[in-house]
Order: structure tokens, then C-alpha cells, then sequence
């Protein structure tokens, strides 16, 4: 393995491992990381892909950042904006904490308000997509179209509790390899040089040579969030189309029952079931989830 303190990280210079991994034959578009300031001198920041003005916005879930969709943003080949959720990626930390769902639909509202010239579709995957929600309810005027990624308001700790597990294990490791591997340990069914990559994004090495997830750097807060809503009664009250992405392969956080519910709370939803992935279907299968990106969010 190579000696990760001896290399400079570069989040742009590695996206054609992207392109190989999948067999992708496009080019790569213009990408550059923007921070807008969503609350006194806090930030989000995030990606914007392409030269045009963004043709729908992507928010990623806990404990990942923007870079979760650099495979399915190369696939689609359409200016887009992925975002940076408060305390994470190279997001400012939320005086909430990691998880706020309301405070970071806040955040997002705010950050949509400068980097969107109308409404767009708005996609997003399990903590994302809860907070997505929100801001579809909250802002329909920024939001033409919603697309959750395996996630219900009906998901709980139990069903997540694989990945909280995962999320909220070591909150250092001694080096790069330790931390590769208990990520290649978490996720069997991924490739290592993908894994790899996504540490890259998602972690920072400290001046004493261990490792910390990105999302973990911050102090954990004191201060009670915004109490979450009932979001069943949010998702009846949308108008725009939705559309639920719903993994069926091993590690899902939705079942029968959340997708019965669904559909009975919003009976106009769409509700797609993509066979051979995981919680995070834009790594599993980020082709097909481009695709059925560009069908759902035109």
C-alpha cells in the first residue's frame, strides 16, 4: 500500500478511476468546489458539474459527501450540483451536530437559494433524502421534482442499525491501511480501489499521521436541534412528482412495509426497485441510477 502521508490529495484528479471502474467512455466536464454562506460566517460547500446553470441538485447521505456521486455525475454528462451536508465533506460543522435534519434543511434552503436561478429536482439518499424532503415541503418554489434513495420516513434505528454501527465505530485509526480496512470489512461486495477513493474524499490525515472521517472532525454539540416533524405528514402534502429509489439487495434500510406507506401517504409517487444494490445505490449501481436519474428529474 502506498504510504498515503507521502501523496497529495487531489479530489479532481481521480476521476478517471471512475471512468475505468465502470467502462465509461465520456469525458470529463468541468468540475470546481464552491462554498456559499448559509449562515453567518458558516458555509456549505459542494460541486458544481458542467458549465451551465445546474439542471438538478444531489445531496448525499450520513457519514459520506459530494463525492459519493462523481460516477453517476460522469455518467449523466449534465451540469448538476452536488452538495456538502453541514458537517461534512468540506461543509462548516452544524451548531446541531451531524444528523439535524431540520437545521440542515436550513442550511440547504439557504445554499439552494444562491446557487439555483428557479425550481430543480432535488435528489437525496437516506439522511439526505429526509432532509431533501423538508426542503421540497418548505420551498416548493426550489424544487420541481424529488428523488429519495432508499430512504422512508419510516426507516428507524433498527433497520439502520448496520450502518450506524459502521458510522459510528473508531473515531481515529492509526493509519491509512487500518481504516481501508475496516471499510473493505463493512463493504464486501465494493471494490478496494473504489473504497480507497472514497476514503480519499471522505477522511483527513492529522498531523500526527492518524486518520479521521471528515464528518467526525467536528466537536459533537450540546445544543438540542429543531425537533423533526412528522415526516409522513410532510411527504402527503408534496405536489411535485416523487419518486423512491429502493435498494434490493443486501444492506437496505427500506422494507415492504415503508414502501406500502409510501405509496399509500403519496399515492402519485413513483417507486423504482434497483436489484443488485445496496443502501448506496449510487456506488453499487451508479450507471443505473444515472439513467434512471435523467428519466426522473428532466
Amino acid at each position: 500500500m502506498q504510504n498515503m502521508t507521502d501523496s497529495v490529495y487531489d479530489e479532481f484528479a481521480l476521476f478517471q478511476e471512475n471512468l475505468s471502474e465502470w467502462d465509461l467512455d465520456v469525458p470529463i466536464p468541468p468540475v470546481r468546489r464552491f462554498f456559499v454562506a448559509v449562515d453567518g460566517l458558516r458555509q456549505l460547500s459542494g460541486l458544481q458539474w458542467g458549465d451551465g446553470a445546474p439542471e438538478l441538485v444531489l445531496v448525499h447521505g450520513g457519514a459520506q459527501n459530494a463525492h459519493t456521486y462523481d460516477t453517476v455525475a460522469l455518467a449523466m454528462q449534465r451540469p448538476l450540483v452536488a452538495l456538502d451536508l453541514p458537517g461534512h465533506g468540506h461543509s462548516d460543522g452544524s451548531p446541531y451536530g451531524g444528523s439535524a435534519v431540520m437545521s440542515h434543511a436550513s442550511d440547504v434552503i439557504r445554499a439552494l437559494e444562491q446557487l439555483l436561478d428557479g425550481p430543480r429536482p432535488l435528489v437525496g439518499m437516506s439522511l439526505g433524502g429526509l432532509v431533501s424532503l423538508v426542503v421540497a415541503h418548505e420551498r416548493p418554489d426550489l424544487v420541481s421534482a424529488l428523488v429519495l434513495i432508499d430512504i422512508t420516513p419510516g426507516v428507524n434505528a433498527d433497520k439502520a442499525k448496520h450502518i450506524t454501527d459502521f458510522v459510528n465505530g473508531p473515531t481515529s485509526f492509526d493509519d491509512f491501511d487500518a481504516l481501508l480496512a475496516r471499510t473493505v470489512a463493512h463493504n464486501p461486495t465494493r471494490t478496494v480501489s473504489s473504497l480507497r477513493r472514497g476514503i480519499l474524499h471522505n477522511a483527513l490525515q492529522r498531523s500526527d499521521g492518524t486518520w479521521v472521517w471528515r464528518h467526525q472532525q467536528h466537536p459533537k454539540s450540546e445544543l438540542v436541534a429543531p425537533q423533526v416533524s412528522d415526516l409522513w405528514a410532510t411527504l402527503e402534502e408534496l405536489t411535485m412528482p416523487v419518486t423512491l429509489v429502493r435498494a434490493m439487495a443486501a444492506g437496505s434500510v427500506v422494507d415492504d412495509e415503508d414502501e406500502a406507506e409510501f405509496l399509500r401517504r403519496c399515492p402519485h409517487a413513483t417507486i423504482v426497485h434497483v436489484a443488485k444494490a445496496g443502501h448506496s445505490i449510487q456506488g453499487d449501481a451508479p450507471l443505473e441510477l444515472a439513467a434512471l436519474l435523467n428519466r426522473f428529474c428532466p
